[in-house]
């Protein structure tokens, strides 16, 4: 034990003499908040800014333009029909709402008409107002077509229509899309951030290889599984730092990721832990070389990262894709951590947490394997 714990220390010692090793290991994770910061940063409420020309000086059309005016995020502006070309060209309005002459009358005989939406920004601007001010006029042409005519019966309808006796009550209630998704963006960029840690860590295997290092020290009372525990060791060491880095400033600074226990996903990530270093050493297992290692973790960690939606959400992928993702561990660790933040337990979990098990555990065998099968020197010499 004791030579175990020298080579923990002397390990740990020699990665992080080096400040760019401080940098790579321990404020990297960081960069995982910022750039989700910098992602779901920002108001998400647009206010939009309509203007309305009214040519139809009549009760029908003033309530229809104080209806929009009602309507939540729109600022409606009265302007001169001269200057609507000016005002959408430079952006000073999103779209304008035109009321020609006849627009009421029309709206009496049930087939609305003299009304213009002017915009260039497109449907997506355009819908919200379009669809309210649709159903507003369509409800007052359906007046029209059941009093059939009777102006004492349509005013009155309308009457009763403009002054409705009953009320309608809302309740704000807290979005917390935006600081879920938060949270899922940066634990996916701490999963590739562990999974490049521990990579490069194992490499110090081939490293020690390499220099003859590792060759010197089984010269000594230390053998082989007391070196690779060691490793595994700092591996874990390394990244657990990097989980509670992260998670503390998540929870305590940011407030994100809230609606989950911080200790259990802190056991989660310490679980992915395992799978991060077991794939590891099972990419140095296959390894000859250093530049061969590297070229196995660009080519399993890349492309997995992404498949597993740790930059998108996976819902915007083909359903192909979302299938071949269950094969990953990242997406496991990350459906589970959405799992937590909707309100689920652990003990919930248990299923996803097996699987996660098991995906360490056959990591670990294969490069025990793989370990043991490989025991020549000449390809480190």
């Amino acid at each position: 034990m004791k030579d175990i714990f020298w080579l923990i220390q002397n390990t740990l010692s020699v990665t992080f003499r080096k400040k760019q090793n401080i940098i790579l290991y321990l404020c990297l994770p960081l960069l995982a908040i910022v750039v989700s910061l910098l992602v779901y940063s920002g108001d998400q409420t647009n206010i939009l800014h309509v203007g309305i020309v009214n040519n139809d000086k009549n009760e029908i059309t003033s309530d229809t333009i104080t209806f929009l005016k009602e309507l939540e995020n729109v600022e409606i502006s009265m302007i001169a029909e001269e200057e609507v070309q000016d005002t959408i060209t430079s952006g000073e309005l999103d779209s304008v709402i035109t009321f020609d002459e006849g627009f009421s009358e029309s709206v009496l005989k049930g087939n609305p008409d003299h009304i213009q939406l002017t915009s260039i920004k497109g449907a997506a601007i355009t819908g919200y107002v379009k669809s309210y001010l649709h159903q507003y006029i369509d409800n007052i042409a359906t007046i029209s077509f059941v009093a059939d005519g009777n102006q004492e019966v349509f005013e009155e309808m309308y009457n009763n229509f403009q002054q409705t006796d009953f009320k309608l009550s809302t309740h704000s209630i807290e979005d917390t899309s935006k600081s879920r998704n938060m949270t899922n963006q940066a634990i996916g960029f701490l999963i590739m951030i562990m999974l490049m840690s521990a990579a490069n860590l194992a490499e110090i295997i081939l490293l020690d290889k390499q220099n003859r290092t590792y060759f010197r020290l089984l010269s000594t009372p230390i053998n082989a599984r007391k070196y690779l525990f060691s490793n595994v060791m700092v591996n874990m060491i390394v990244m657990t730092i990097q989980v509670f880095i992260t998670l503390t400033i998540m929870k305590s600074i940011l407030h994100a990721g809230t609606n989950m226990s911080f200790w259990e996903a802190t056991i989660v990530m310490l679980l992915f832990s395992l799978v991060s270093v077991g794939l590891s050493l099972v990419i140095i297992s296959f390894s000859n070389s250093r530049g061969s290692a590297s070229a196995l973790q660009n080519l399993i960690i890349t492309p997995t990262v992404m498949l597993s939606g740790c930059f998108w959400p996976i819902e915007v992928m083909p359903k192909t894709l979302q299938k071949i993702a269950n094969f990953f561990p990242q997406r496991w660790t990350l459906d589970t951590l959405s799992k937590l933040q909707e309100g689920s337990s652990l003990g919930d979990l248990s299923l996803n947490l097996i699987i996660l098990f098991t995906f360490a555990a056959a990591f670990f065998l294969i490069a025990v394997y793989r370990f043991s099968r490989n025991n020549t020197t000449q390809n480190f010499v």
